[in-house]
């Protein structure tokens, strides 16, 4: 577990894709991505082979993020189905 806590932002086309998912799962993937400020690196979570990116599952969505471990950030860039 990280020793710092990671601040979440979510990239401006995220909001739009958030827009199209039902509350219920929306409140899922929106208590998942926070958990990523305690642990940007969770059990489960996958490390992508482009641009050093991660992936962490919520249900039937995947939530693609990146890590600044240098400005303490976690960036939510993609958030869709399978």
């Amino acid at each position: 577990m990280a020793e710092y806590e990671y601040e979440i932002f979510f990239k401006e086309s995220v909001w739009k894709e958030l827009k199209e998912i039902p509350k219920n799962d929306l409140k899922r993937i929106l208590s998942r991505a926070e958990q990523l400020g305690n642990d940007p690196r969770p059990t489960g979570c996958d490390k992508l082979t482009v641009h050093g990116l991660y992936r962490i599952r919520q249900g039937k969505y995947r939530i693609v993020y990146s890590i600044r471990d240098n400005k303490l950030t976690v960036w939510v860039i993609k958030v869709g189905r399978r």
